[in-house]
């Protein structure tokens, strides 16, 4: 039987845990069937180191390019000709990582509402998809994105960990929903199991958001605890065993979604 293809939509390679062995880390992925990695920019700094990570690897890398809601402080009136120069690369393939993020509040709350609009009318006039974030902020994020939705192209909530009744809100938007190691962790994972059950798989993707996220199931674990793409296949056979379908249908599936969202040649 050939070997499963995965795309991890959403890996943090430009993260220090990656910078003595990246080459590896990549060749690894690529043994466990990850053939593609999407490397996300969450500031105008590691978007650009993104794009150079991607131009390294242009076989198996793309890129986002965007300002996270903790760096939301930093827009300032010139942020948005430099991202749009950033996603005119060739190698970006959505915005982001964008969206509202209440937990913490690292950048204040109308700074926040600011950069996220400003990266959804960019990503409208680029037709480029977008990567969110949305943490403990979901009333405002899911009012202002779906004032931007019908002009945007695609819409991948990522890492949702959200219930069932935000899954289904976002589903009815036409958003996508990425799926990460947080499905295997049984402390806090269970409304998440919940919710997946419930959604139709050519709207799930899955991510490892590495070098976060490691999966509670796997055995053994990293002695770094280090999530890396090639663990990609622990959150698949988990959301397959959730979703009583066999791996490598999922595995599929999930490929064709994800290609055609993102528009990967």
């Amino acid at each position: 039987m050939d070997k499963m293809q995965l795309i991890d939509i959403g890996a943090n390679l430009t993260n220090k845990r990656f910078r003595t062995d990246l080459d590896t880390v990549i060749e690894r992925g690529k043994d466990n069937g990850v053939d593609h990695i999407i490397v996300t920019g969450t500031s105008l700094a590691t978007s650009w180191d993104a794009i150079v990570i991607a131009k390294k690897f242009p076989d198996t890398l793309k890129a986002t390019a965007g300002v996270h809601p903790h760096d939301a402080k930093t827009w300032v009136s010139d942020s948005n000709s430099t991202l749009k120069a950033l996603a005119k690369s060739g190698l970006v393939v959505a915005i982001g990582e964008c969206g509202l993020d209440f937990n913490r509040n690292f950048s204040p709350k109308d700074k926040q509402l600011e950069c996220f609009e400003a990266q959804l009318c960019l990503a409208a006039e680029l037709n480029l998809p977008v990567f969110l974030h949305e943490r403990e902020a979901h009333d405002d994020f899911f009012r202002i994105l779906s004032e931007y939705r019908s002009d945007l192209p695609n819409a991948v909530v990522h890492c949702f960990t959200g219930t069932r009744q935000e899954a289904e809100a976002y589903v009815e938007l036409d958003c996508h929903l990425g799926i990460t190691g947080w499905l295997c962790d049984e402390r806090r994972g269970q409304s998440l199991r919940d919710a997946v059950a419930h959604i139709p798989t050519n709207r799930l993707m899955i991510e490892t958001d590495a070098p976060f996220l490691t999966p509670r199931t796997m055995q053994p674990r990293p002695k770094n605890n280090r999530n890396e793409p090639a663990f990609l296949p622990v959150v698949l056979a988990s959301l397959a065993e959730i979703l009583s379908v066999s791996k490598e249908q999922l595995a599929a599936e999930l490929y064709a979604t994800t290609r055609n969202f993102f528009d990967l040649t």
